[in-house]
Parts: C-alpha cells; sequence; structure tokens
C-alpha cells in the first residue's frame, strides 16, 4: 500500500513538472474571470434595478415610479406596478440570480483550491468547480429570461439599466469560463490517462 502512494507521489509530481505556462496562465485567466463574473452579479442582484420604462423603474427587491416631481418614488409592494404575476415572479427570480451568485462563489472557490493544493484530486475540483460554474449560467439566465418575460409589455432596448447589462455579461462568462474549464480539464488531463492512474 506504501508503496502504491510513494509511486502515485512520484506520478504526480512527473505530471506537475510537466504543467506548461500556458495551461497555468489558462486556468488562472478562468479563475479570474469567473472572480469578475461574481462580482458583476452580486452587484446587480443588490441594486436590482433592471428596466427602466415610462416613467417606472422595476426592479428585483422595488417598484419605482416618477411623480409629479422629478424624484422617484419607491415601494416594496410589487403589486403597485400593475403586472400580472409581478410579485411571484420577482420573489422567483431574484431567488435564481442571488443561488447562481451563491453557487459561482462556491465554484470558483473549488477552482482557486484545485489550483493551489496540486493533488490526486485537483483534477475532480476543478471539473466540479466548472459544473458548477455552468449551473450558475444556467441559474443566472433563467432569472433575467424569466425577467424578460414577466416584463415584455414594457421591454425596450434602451430601457435596460447598467445593472441588467450586468447580469448578462455575467451569465455570458459563467457560460465562457465553465465550458472553458472543462475543455482544458479534458485536454490536459484525458480520461483514459485518469483510468489508468
Amino acid at each position: 500500500m506504501t508503496a502504491i502512494a510513494v509511486q502515485a507521489q512520484r506520478l504526480l509530481a512527473h505530471r506537475r513538472s510537466k504543467k506548461s505556462f500556458f495551461e497555468t496562465f489558462i486556468r488562472s485567466l478562468i479563475i479570474l474571470c469567473v472572480a469578475i463574473a461574481v462580482v458583476l452579479s452580486s452587484i446587480s442582484v443588490c441594486d436590482g434595478h433592471w428596466l427602466f420604462a415610462k416613467g417606472k423603474l422595476f426592479g428585483l427587491w422595488h417598484f419605482c415610479s416618477l411623480g409629479n416631481s422629478t424624484i422617484l418614488k419607491c415601494v416594496t409592494d410589487l403589486n403597485q406596478a400593475k403586472v400580472a404575476g409581478m410579485n411571484f415572479g420577482m420573489i422567483l427570480v431574484r431567488s435564481m440570480v442571488s443561488l447562481a451568485v451563491v453557487i459561482a462563489i462556491f465554484g470558483l472557490e473549488l477552482l482557486m483550491v484545485s489550483q493551489v493544493c496540486e493533488d490526486t484530486n485537483s483534477r475532480r475540483k476543478w471539473s466540479m468547480g466548472s459544473v458548477l460554474i455552468l449551473l450558475s449560467f444556467l441559474l443566472s439566465s433563467s432569472g433575467f429570461l424569466s425577467f424578460l418575460i414577466l416584463l415584455k409589455d414594457h421591454i425596450s432596448f434602451m430601457g435596460f439599466t447598467l445593472t441588467f447589462w450586468c447580469e448578462f455579461i455575467s451569465a455570458f462568462l459563467f457560460f465562457l469560463n465553465g465550458m472553458s474549464g472543462l475543455h482544458i480539464n479534458n485536454i490536459t488531463y484525458p480520461w483514459n490517462r485518469s483510468r489508468k492512474f
């Protein structure tokens, strides 16, 4: 049993020495982009104001309207927006996008741990982190698509706020980096090599 452990450590050390600068750079870039996506998505969820249309500001947490003055009056009772299913719909949307951020944080942690503490489970940790990032993409994109469907009668391209575009970009980055993470793992650690190992 000890001989097998020693042989495994030698193989791991040999594999570590062969890790190229390009691979390290790509993996670091993926981690950086995921971190940026988490920050963008967090800002988008916390602010929550995603659409401005006809003097009304629709958000995940508040509904605001312009009165006689230029001051926005915001309320947490989303039923005042007079949109069918607004209250329940926004609970669903903010739950999905908030959960996407939480899952992405765990995915990011797994990606970083797999690179900092390289061992026999590094490949598995990286794959699991990439899968969690893809799951974040599914939740995030489902959240903002639900938002669009809910407010389809009020949508205008120029009405989307900066925080909505932050969520859109973060969802795109989740998808891009999740797929890239799985792809680079399959290139550098082929399945047949792992089985032999």
